[in-house]
């Protein structure tokens, strides 16, 4: 009889699924992504990857053996998931001890110290990101050039981003027309053809990966279409208003880490609210605050920040939006 009765930790999901399937399942949606990335900054990619993933779990391990004293769970792959985002969310050239750096901050502040998976409240990956970018911010805004900084290390030539040359030249009086003409095409945008971080090339890639999770059931629909679609919403409003000052829809959607942080980072369960409408509030609230950083905020980026900020109204959002709860009777009509 005492075996009968199994309690552990959230996420707690019913049917086949396992902890296990899921986090690995979200790193096989990582693949076109982590390709194309490879494809475009070659060994530098490869190399934060691997220091990346390597960092996140040995710190798990040791601090779950040595200090936690528990078996270690490295098996499961969320530590290898957050490795891989963290390597998604910086530049190839990044040197390798900063991406050690990150990937303690990632697993050794924002997750073990709140119980491990399932525990934390905000997304791990996310937090070093910031951690790195606050301490770090002239390393972490060098973008390498892709293609031509296959197989550079060091010295390698860089370019600001496609947000980047959009919020300079708009703050220094430069109009949207003529800063199209510095910016990647849309088809480039969309094959990844650009500079950046990791995971900001190839919307085209990251599509493909949240596609397979759809199918697998690994996310749901809400939070991706909910994120999106606020911050196409919320900038075609500002080209119809201004189109002379505000750039459009599409460029919004291509550019920096919105498909990645809509796709993989927002949607993380953990963090993430646990009902359908709350999710919906959620993508929201993330494409609002995106939307608002972008286009009035010091950073030509928001995404990070924005999901960190509504990470934190994830236990407001389940208290004011609850399922049902099971064997209650919904009353229709």
């Amino acid at each position: 009889m005492a075996n009968l009765l199994t309690i552990s930790g959230s996420p707690h999901v019913h049917g086949d699924q396992s902890i296990r399937k899921i986090m690995w399942g979200v790193v096989t949606a990582l693949i076109p992504t982590l390709l194309v990335s490879f494809w475009y900054f070659g060994i530098g990619a490869i190399l934060i990857c691997a220091v990346a993933v390597a960092g996140c779990l040995v710190t798990e391990f040791l601090i779950q053996k040595y200090i936690l004293k528990e078996e270690p769970s490295i098996a499961d792959g969320s530590a290898v998931i957050t490795g891989l985002l963290l390597a998604m969310n910086v530049p190839s050239n990044l040197p390798w001890w900063m991406v050690v750096i990150g990937s303690v901050v990632c697993i050794g502040v924002a997750k073990m110290p709140f119980g491990g998976l399932g525990k934390n409240p905000f997304n791990p990956a996310l937090i070093g990101r910031v951690f790195l970018l606050i301490s770090f911010p002239v390393a972490m805004t060098s973008w390498p050039l892709p293609v031509q900084n296959r197989w550079v290390l060091t010295d390698a030539v860089t370019g600001p981003t496609s947000l980047g040359i959009v919020k300079e030249g708009l703050d220094k009086g430069d109009t949207i027309s003529h800063l199209m003409t510095q910016v990647p095409s849309y088809a480039q945008m969309l094959f990844g053809n650009m500079g950046g971080s990791l995971g900001e090339v190839s919307a085209l890639a990251i599509l493909l990966g949240g596609i397979y999770m759809l199918i697998r059931r690994i996310i749901t629909w809400h939070i991706p279409v909910s994120y999106i679609l606020t911050v196409f919403v919320f900038a075609g409003v500002l080209y119809v208003a201004d189109p002379s000052q505000f750039i459009d829809p599409f460029f919004h959607l291509l550019a920096g880490g919105l498909m990645l942080g809509a796709i993989f980072m927002a949607t993380d369960m953990v963090t993430s609210p646990m009902s359908k409408t709350g999710m919906l509030v959620f993508g929201f609230g993330c494409g609002i605050l995106t939307m608002l950083i972008r286009v009035w905020g010091a950073y030509p980026e928001g995404v990070s920040f924005a999901i960190l900020i509504m990470n934190a109204f994830v236990p407001l959002i389940n208290k004011g939006f609850k399922s049902a709860r099971f064997g209650k009777e919904v009353k229709h009509g």
